[in-house]
């Protein structure tokens, strides 16, 4: 299936992040002390110089809001469960009711409805902007990511994140990247070795980067940014979980994989630098594990959403 969203959109299996996941399956929600901590952090942004006075000069105390969050847009639906986090902070637990009509993951076409909340409108409009700040930037990511997925559709690559995420906000992005069916790269620097360029310089080469981290942590899932084919051979050679081809053209993407096949036929590949939706089935059908697309998380276009009494 497509962007058109035509029929029901599919939920991946989930697969518990490693270094190097294999396959896609149910979404497990996101940390709940994760989202706590953001939801925290953005509203003390908005109240640390004092309560919402456009709120509280404007609406009386006693009055109650139902409100509509509703797209204007096609997407992908993420960040519902942050919702219920905020509301609980600036409402309260038990003083609100929030109905949602679609799941994080589903499909969602302009004027869709996508919650709606009761609530007192002074706390409902205080929490406002901090629950669309969130819940826009997870679907922009969550819709991203599946147009890449759907870009790939027929092969068996995988589109997956990067650490180029915002501070603070990685573990929900790369939920988010989750939900729209890609899968994470690295969560931080301890999960996984990835050995590039400023590595191989200061270890003297490619070959000796590979070597000191097999040495020294003989377990960890290890990856080796590579930029030329004599590269590839070479850490091939050696024996490597996984190769990143940097900037490399399709044709060259192509002799790789063969190498691969050839060589070191359980070492996965992975394609990263310069890829567009355009050109992303070319790349899968060279035989690639995985695309890698640092854009997912760090210059991804927010959902419109919006919140209407």
């Amino acid at each position: 299936m497509t962007m058109s969203f035509d029929a029901e959109y599919p939920v991946f299996p989930f697969t518990p992040q490693t270094a190097f996941p294999v396959s896609r399956g149910p979404v497990a929600p996101p940390n709940p002390a994760d989202m706590e901590r953001v939801v925290d952090i953005a509203l003390e942004e908005d109240l640390r110089l004092g309560p919402d006075v456009t709120t509280l000069a404007t609406v009386p105390v006693d009055s109650r809001a139902v409100a509509h969050v509703q797209t204007r847009e096609q997407g992908v639906i993420c960040g519902i469960p942050v919702v219920k986090v905020v509301l609980d902070k600036v409402v309260g637990e038990g003083n609100y009711t929030m109905e949602a009509f679609f799941c994080d993951g589903d499909i969602i076409e302009p004027g869709d409805t996508v919650l709606t909340i009761t609530a007192p409108t002074r706390e409902l409009l205080t929490a406002e902007r901090t629950l669309l700040n969130i819940v826009t930037h997870l679907s922009g990511i969550s819709t991203i990511t599946r147009r890449w997925v759907d870009a790939m559709i027929g092969t068996r690559c995988q589109v997956r994140d990067t650490r180029k995420t915002l501070p603070g906000l990685r573990d929900l992005e790369k939920y988010a990247v989750r939900v729209g069916g890609g899968v994470n790269h690295r969560m931080a620097l301890g999960d996984a070795a990835l050995i590039k360029d400023n590595h191989v310089v200061a270890a003297g080469g490619v070959v000796e980067a590979l070597r000191a981290i097999k040495e020294q942590y003989p377990t960890i899932p290890t990856e080796v940014e590579v930029d030329s084919l004599e590269q590839l051979d070479a850490v091939l050679k050696e024996g490597v979980d996984l190769v990143l081809l940097d900037n490399m053209d399709l044709p060259t993407t192509s002799m790789a994989v063969q190498r691969r096949n050839m060589g070191a036929p359980r070492t996965k590949l992975e394609s990263s630098g310069g890829l567009t939706l355009s050109d992303a089935n070319l790349y899968a059908l060279t035989g690639v594990d995985y695309v890698a697309v640092g854009g997912l998380t760090h210059s991804v276009k927010v959902l419109d959403l919006g919140l209407d009494m």
